[in-house]
């Protein structure tokens, strides 16, 4: 082992610290990799799964105030038949779609005997300079039977805009239901309603209804397979760099050796260096 000597230097041990390092972060990566695979791969069975069910009324899945059961029916399809509340409704901003800026109609419908549920009307083009659903895309008026798949409350994570706690908004950062029931009179089920399909249908364009959850797995076990890849390739490649290395060294000592003194270069008479070897 006294060929890898040079290896306890401090940059060769400052070497192995950065190696094992990035090994260790390659593979936490591929864990996070595969643990985003699972939870993509649990959420298009529940998707499945739940969009498989028939058509039930909204009312009959959840009743206000029970928000904990709101995550459960997530995927349903719902359906609710009333009049949308036109002067309630407010835009959700910076929602996408097919990469173009946008934002999301979020209009009350109140049916028949009372129950409010949001409805998710759909995207219209929004750079920014929209701060209020505009007049050409209003709910309609009359009674309308509305089918989509039930969803949660939006709310903020560690991170992400926030909202006035206060005052009557007319967008949001997001759709919380919670939020919009503070300035709408009548009380809102713990739930909205993506729309799918609406009797009579809108006569125009936008807003278009939100495309349904797309159900592939995304690239998250190519990235896990790189990763994992790029680990494989540290452990073994560095240690090959190393056995280069003490070749290299041993090399460069026996070629030392082996050259020794110069005979053509050994002192002859008159040579300056027996003068000076003699008077010494």
């Amino acid at each position: 082992m006294s060929r890898y000597r040079f290896a306890l230097r401090p940059k060769w041990i400052l070497s192995h610290v950065f190696v094992v390092a990035m090994v260790a972060a390659m593979l936490w990566a591929c864990s996070w990799q595969l643990d985003r695979l699972h939870q993509k791969r649990e959420r298009n069975a529940k998707v499945t799964d739940r969009t498989a069910q028939p058509v039930a009324d909204v009312d009959r899945l959840i009743s206000v105030g029970q928000d904990d059961e709101a995550g459960g029916l997530q995927f349903r399809r719902g359906r609710a038949t009333g009049t949308y509340l036109a002067d309630q409704e407010v835009l959700v901003r910076s929602r996408s779609r097919d990469g173009a800026p946008g934002s999301w109609i979020l209009t009350p419908l109140q049916e028949g005997d009372g129950t409010t549920v949001v409805v998710n009307r759909g995207w219209i083009p929004n750079s920014g300079q929209l701060e209020a659903v505009p007049a050409q895309y209003r709910a309609p008026s009359g009674t309308v039977t509305v089918v989509g798949l039930v969803q949660p409350s939006e709310t903020r994570g560690s991170f992400g805009p926030r909202d006035p706690k206060t005052g009557t908004l007319t967008n949001l950062a997001r759709a919380d239901l919670a939020r919009l029931d503070q300035q709408v009179p009548e009380d809102l089920l713990p739930v909205f309603l993506q729309l799918q399909t609406q009797k009579p249908a809108e006569e125009h364009v936008y807003p278009a209804p939100v495309p349904q959850p797309e159900l592939d797995e995304g690239p998250h076990l190519s990235y896990a397979f790189q990763w994992a890849a790029f680990s494989l390739a540290a452990v073994v490649f560095y240690p090959l760099i190393l056995r280069r290395r003490a070749r290299e060294i041993d090399k460069e000592a026996l070629e030392a050796e082996l050259d020794g003194p110069d005979p053509d270069d050994e002192p002859v008479p008159g040579d300056p260096r027996l003068d000076a070897a003699h008077e010494a």
